[in-house]
């Protein structure tokens, strides 16, 4: 059979796990490291763009499994002003424009059907194996060793980087620690039961259906409210995003996440809607976390010897576009297309080596432009002189959605780029035509 590509994945969250699916194949053994001692995702409703839902639910065939813990389209955004006045309403139907919808889920949900589809023996290719409590400490990128906390060394083949913004296996690939820049924001987050809201939340109620698939937003310049449904409708997600403030952080801990003060959020939201505000006032305590929102500067690559990142440690981004699970999808993807054909008794570290370098050349342009787009979108919270991205909110969902995979990816930027050379070409011939007609006296054109 030949020697057996050995892989090993840091992190067992929604870019590892999604990584090990995209790389099951005959022959390989993957290994997921998760430092957690339960490997579960916490936190409350999360949605894939159509980009991301695509190659889940269709390329993975996970669109039945998902839909049977209740997953959702949805249909559309409505947005209010702070006086509580509907502003817009614009639906949402993508499947015929970009081949998918964006879908809805309980973050829970994904990421144990992403697990299932990871290690379950009933899909093609070696099924992965997840090691909890397996926290990692560093790596050697170019012999392919990763060592744990508890002094376990691991041997690969070819090492993931899927372990999120506070990434040790980035620090590892550029020598260095990567500061996780403060944005300005914070955000609440809670989730209620549905059948809670109708019963003591009317007023709310009577304005937006909580049971009904669509986004809804309530504006204010340094504050808004952004809700939805999950679980066809019986749990409804609250993220009431606030101006940043210090919060007691710990080194060793690997976000910037905090019980969420209840009366200090309700305060904070004293000017919105009445009908708004009432969501707040259904939660009890412990039930309301405060997560304070981070990125990172585009790196200057994702990749050393053995080792390539993806997700949040490659490309961390604010939620203000919703496509920070939908590019660590993609990346996943473009893992598993780029490896397909590797054959390791055949192909030594220089290949893998030359097949990570496709991969950051196929996703970094694309990943850190809509990393920097939602950052400016997060404004007032970008810094001056950050990179500006010239695109209309339309343009840019053209520029999100129409994705057809790595592969087809790839060949867009190479015909863009061979059409740009062509054009400067002919404008570079032009010049050169102008300069030889200066040069040529004017008697000697005529004769």
């Amino acid at each position: 059979m030949g020697k057996q590509f050995n892989i090993i994945i840091v992190g067992g969250g929604i870019a590892g796990l999604a990584t090990a699916i995209a790389l099951r194949a005959p022959n390989r053994k993957i290994t997921v490291l998760e430092q957690s001692s339960l490997n579960r995702e916490i936190g409350a409703i999360i949605s894939l763009q159509p980009n991301a839902s695509k190659i889940v639910e269709q390329t993975w065939d996970l669109a039945k499994t998902l839909k049977e813990k209740g997953s959702m389209a949805d249909e559309g955004f409505q947005v209010y002003n702070l006086d509580g006045e509907l502003q817009m309403r614009i639906p949402l139907s993508t499947t015929e424009k970009y081949g998918a919808e964006r879908m809805l889920y309980h973050r829970i949900d994904l990421h144990d059907a992403l697990k299932k589809r990871a290690t379950s023996a009933d899909w093609p290719g070696e099924s992965a194996e997840i090691r909890v409590s397996s926290r990692v400490t560093r790596c050697d990128c170019e012999e392919g060793v990763v060592y744990t906390q508890t002094g376990e060394k691991f041997q690969a083949d070819l090492i993931i980087g899927a372990d999120g913004i506070k990434s040790v296996i980035r620090d590892s690939v550029l020598d260095t620690k990567v500061r996780a820049l403060r944005t300005g924001h914070s955000a609440y987050r809670m989730t209620l039961p549905v059948d809670k809201l109708l019963a003591d939340c009317k007023t709310f109620c009577d304005v937006v259906d909580p049971r009904a698939p669509y986004t809804t937003m309530v504006m204010a310049h340094s504050r808004r409210m952004i809700m939805g449904p999950a679980r066809n409708g019986s749990v409804y997600s609250i993220v009431a995003m606030v101006p940043d403030e210090d919060m007691n952080e710990d080194s060793t801990n690997t976000s910037w996440t905090t019980h969420g003060d209840i009366p200090k959020m309700k305060e904070t939201f004293a000017d919105f809607p009445e009908w708004a505000r009432g969501p707040l006032s259904c939660v009890a305590d412990g039930e309301v976390g405060l997560w304070q929102l981070r990125d990172i500067d585009p790196l200057p690559t994702w990749t050393r010897g053995r080792v390539v990142l993806v997700g949040d440690a490659a490309h961390a981004m604010l939620p203000t576009q919703g496509q920070g699970a939908s590019q660590a999808i993609e990346d996943a993807e473009a893992v598993g297309a780029f490896y397909a054909d590797l054959d390791i008794d055949k192909d030594g570290l220089e290949k893998i080596k030359e097949i990570n370098q496709k991969i950051f050349a196929c996703r970094y342009k694309r990943a850190t432009t809509i990393q920097q787009y939602s950052r400016q979108a997060a404004k007032p919270a970008t810094e001056e002189g950050s990179v500006k991205i010239k695109m209309s909110p339309s343009e840019f969902m053209d520029y999100n959605c129409n994705y057809g995979g790595a592969l087809e990816w790839t060949k867009r930027q190479e015909e863009e780029m061979a059409a740009k050379e062509a054009e400067d070409k002919v404008v570079e011939d032009i010049s050169k035509m102008k300069i030889v007609e200066k040069e040529v006296p004017a008697q000697e054109v005529v004769a």
